[in-house]
């Protein structure tokens, strides 16, 4: 049997030719032991190796890893690795099969996995989250990754995680298997949640194979969502939300428009965290933690925005409105659930950021500008010399006032012609909107003392 010797490779194994009789080696050059054998109707991985006994050689192992056709170069390097460092401990990786038969790693049996050692899934994510709460990474974010262990892999919690390392064709089954019943984003979003939470248990535990598994899936193509508006959309969204009985939620999707916030840190803005003096809104949380809190500079909208937010918190919510600005009756004390029915409102959400980003360019807003203001990386070597408070009091307002100018532009004369618009940004609005509220209330307190003295 003739040998060839190459580093292995997907592609390189893709053009060996079957023989038309017998079988052939090609052995790697980048692991020793590491080999696949041709065969006329397929090739399988194989590591081969010598046990020993009291420091002398006991018996050679040969072990069938498993079919090119069901398992990735890397995947099966990763798998021999382990396998390679059992033999060294004298240990076989197969003692109970005890044969050289090909079996693809997707389908080990579930006798070899019980009597695997070593931290659990469940252990590895207790001690990733302490870590990550040391770094100051923000609840949400924390969440988001609990809801990825926890609910994806909740069957996996308690399997040890060299299991999963010595098997990353099963991680590439449930990438598939996610994908299929999640779609791709989710599925995607889980998997570099796994790979986190190995890459960190394996500082701690060297027993764990040093190729992360989850490098054996195929990752699914994902393309930014191009949802955002245009300055000829604007008109008709702002009518759509003018119709919104909530006046607490309207401002919340109108602020998120003009500042660019994300829905998320935005719900849990409070009144002590607006300097009315510096004309800024401080977010202790963003996205990424306190790390990255920043100070988003205020235009004369967002003010007015900001205001009326506050001033029907204050009737409509009394109690939660000293701690929040967007006050709700929830358990949080603030709007949970920014989501609107599409019929009523097109777009909401991060759609709003997209917005923000968009009129930036016809506002005459500079890339490097509106990064700033959506508190986005900034790209390059120079990125670390700006100094971005240093822009915040004069050129980053200006910046943000004709963005906020630029949305208010395209309303033209809507304010005057559409009765709801008028009644929600025409001159004198609020204050008309806060004294009838009013009214409407004390008439319900009259009434219902009225009906109260009557049953009594």
């Amino acid at each position: 049997m003739a040998d060839i010797r190459f580093q292995l490779n997907d592609k390189a194994i893709e053009r060996l030719l079957a023989p038309e009789s017998g079988r052939y080696i090609v052995r790697d050059t980048e692991l020793k032991g590491f080999f696949l054998v041709v065969g006329p109707r397929k090739k399988t991985f194989t590591v081969q190796g010598d046990l020993r006994e009291e420091g002398k050689r006991a018996s050679t192992v040969r072990v069938a890893i498993g079919d090119t056709s069901e398992m990735s170069t890397r995947a099966a390097r990763s798998v021999a690795k382990e396998y390679l460092a059992q033999i060294s401990r004298g240990q076989h990786p197969k003692a109970e099969e005890k044969t050289t038969k090909a079996t693809s790693a997707a389908h080990i049996p579930a006798s070899e996995t019980s009597n695997s050692v070593g931290i659990t899934l469940r252990q590895a994510w207790e001690r990733y989250k302490i870590a990550m709460t040391r770094k100051g990474r923000s609840d949400r974010t924390i969440e988001s990754y609990r809801d990825h262990i926890e609910r994806v892999f909740a069957e996996w919690l308690d399997l040890p995680l060299i299991d999963l390392g010595n098997n990353p064709a099963k991680v590439a089954a449930k990438h598939d298997a996610v994908t299929t019943a999640n779609g791709p984003y989710i599925a995607n979003g889980c998997m570099r949640t796994l790979r986190a939470v190995y890459n960190h248990a394996r500082k701690t535990n060297r027993e764990l194979p040093a190729d992360n598994p989850v490098g054996s899936i195929d990752w699914n193509g994902e393309k930014r969502r191009n949802t955002g508006m245009g300055l000829a959309d604007l008109k008709a969204w702002f009518i759509e939300l003018a119709t919104i009985d909530n006046p607490i939620r309207r401002e919340f999707h109108l602020f998120t428009l003009l500042s660019a916030c994300r829905p998320a840190a935005l719900k849990e803005a409070k009144p002590s965290h607006i300097d009315w003096r510096r004309r800024v809104l401080h977010v202790p949380k963003p996205k990424g933690g306190a790390d990255r809190a920043f100070d988003i500079p205020l235009s004369r909208q967002m003010i007015n925005c900001l205001i009326r937010a506050l001033r029907f918190g204050q009737l409509m919510h009394p109690r939660e409105a000293t701690n929040w600005i967007f006050p709700a009756d929830s358990a949080d004390g603030h709007l949970v659930e920014q989501k609107e029915d599409r019929e009523t409102l097109s777009k909401w959400g991060n759609e709003l950021r997209q917005t923000f980003r968009t009129v930036a360019t016809p506002a005459g807003v500079s890339e490097l500008d509106a990064r700033m203001l959506m508190n986005h990386s900034i790209p390059g070597v120079n990125a670390g010399y700006i100094t971005r408070h240093k822009l915040l009091e004069d050129h980053l307002r200006r910046q943000q006032q004709a963005i906020s100018s630029t949305i208010f532009g395209t309303l033209g004369d809507t304010i005057a012609q559409e009765m709801k618009v008028a009644a929600w940004l025409g001159p004198g609005a609020t204050r008309r909107a806060i004294f009838l509220a009013r009214e409407e209330f004390m008439g319900r307190e009259v009434t219902t003392a009225a009906l109260r003295r009557r049953t009594a």
